[in-house]
């Protein structure tokens, strides 16, 4: 093993942004990264939101990363990584990494997110935490021989790769219990004749038994359950509130995507809830999956009230317009998706728990206590 610091094993490359008022320089065909297009434990990403063209390349400071190149948010949410799958510019609030001779591009991903943690550490910033270029001079690493490199690449790369693989499964099961929720619900010709109700007319809600802890408490009730805040699992500790199948929808903060859907989370099982996200059941004959599928396209712009700290509150979220399908479609609808959800559960299982085993394995590969 080889005793190093960051900076000797990296070519650290800045990003930047063409200038958003000249309109030749956007919407052309190279994607461009900010730190919302990847992260959340996903190791690739092919796609960005935005996108820029060659004269916005050229004539800015963003750069164009290659394939397999590695790139990490500095500013805000420090420390979020992703490898490339195809050449991508990025902005000023990430840096584009790159290995240098003798140094396996593969490894330094896994090396990189061993590091995470020092990284985030030694940020800075008064209003937002930053990583500057200083920051990977003082972060020391310990480094095996190419062919090692190499073999830890592929351990960790073949467990990524059957995380992502079910990610993908789960992806179409979704699109697909879509297609069929808009056959059934959208386009079918007889929906105009069909009942106006409201969200709160068909769904139990739960939001009193939700219970906020703060990070000491529960830094004191560290376990295995899970911890839901507005958009995700934020925390895991000792002990559940909830038992069962519900639907999470985001009620302040992070409340909306791009797309006006609001931020939903179909969780099962044992689990706690933070009080920033309202938790759901449908009544009979609806089910938590005929809300998913329904509430995941729906456009929910009018119910979000706040100009700094957006909100959707219980009264809004009940207020929700919606039509009321007949009992016997409903039900035969959600006999024909459940199929679909039980294989996505199965696979979320799945993915939870070979996450769980490269985390076992990725600081024990990495530090040479597993040899290979």
């Amino acid at each position: 093993m080889r005793a190093v610091v960051l900076s000797d094993i990296i070519e650290l490359i800045g990003g930047g942004t063409p200038k958003t008022s000249k309109p030749e320089f956007w919407n052309g065909d190279i994607p461009w990264l900010s730190v919302a297009d990847f992260g959340g434990d996903r190791r690739w990403v092919d796609k960005a939101e935005k996108t820029i063209t060659n004269l916005g390349l050229e004539n800015s400071s963003t750069k164009l990363l290659k394939s397999g190149d590695i790139v990490i948010s500095a500013r805000g949410t420090v420390g979020e990584l992703a490898q490339l799958k195809r050449p991508m510019a990025f902005n000023q609030s990430c840096y584009g990494i790159r290995a240098r001779t003798g140094v396996d591009q593969d490894f330094l991903y896994y090396l990189l997110k061993k590091s995470v943690n020092d990284l985030r550490r030694q940020s800075h910033g008064g209003v937002f935490n930053t990583i500057t270029r200083r920051t990977f001079d003082v972060v020391n690493v310990s480094i095996p021989s190419i062919v090692t490199q190499k073999k830890i690449a592929n351990i960790l790369g073949s467990l990524d790769e059957k995380i992502e693989l079910n990610r993908r499964m789960n992806e179409t099961l979704e699109q697909l219990g879509q297609t069929l929720f808009r056959h059934y619900f959208v386009d079918n010709p007889e929906a105009k004749s069909w009942e106006s109700g409201t969200l709160g007319d068909i769904v139990v809600n739960f939001d009193s038994k939700r219970k906020p802890l703060s990070s000491r408490q529960r830094a004191k009730m560290q376990g295995d359950y899970r911890y839901f805040g507005a958009t995700s699992v934020m925390d895991h500790v000792n002990d559940y509130l909830f038992d069962g199948t519900y639907l999470l929808l985001a009620e302040d903060g992070s409340v909306m995507r791009s797309d006006g859907a609001p931020y939903l989370q179909y969780v099962w099982g044992r689990f706690w809830v933070n009080n920033h996200a309202h938790i759901i059941q449908a009544k009979h004959p609806f089910t938590v999956e005929y809300l998913y599928l329904l509430l995941a396209k729906t456009n929910v712009q009018s119910l979000v009230s706040g100009a700094v700290q957006l909100k959707i509150n219980q009264r809004a979220m009940n207020s929700l317009v919606i039509s009321i399908p007949p009992d016997d479609l409903v039900i035969k609808f959600c006999n024909l998706v459940n199929s679909l959800f039980a294989q996505y559960r199965e696979n979320e299982e799945q993915i939870e728990s070979l996450v769980n085993i490269r985390e076992s394995l990725l600081p024990k590969l990495i530090s040479g206590e597993i040899k290979v």
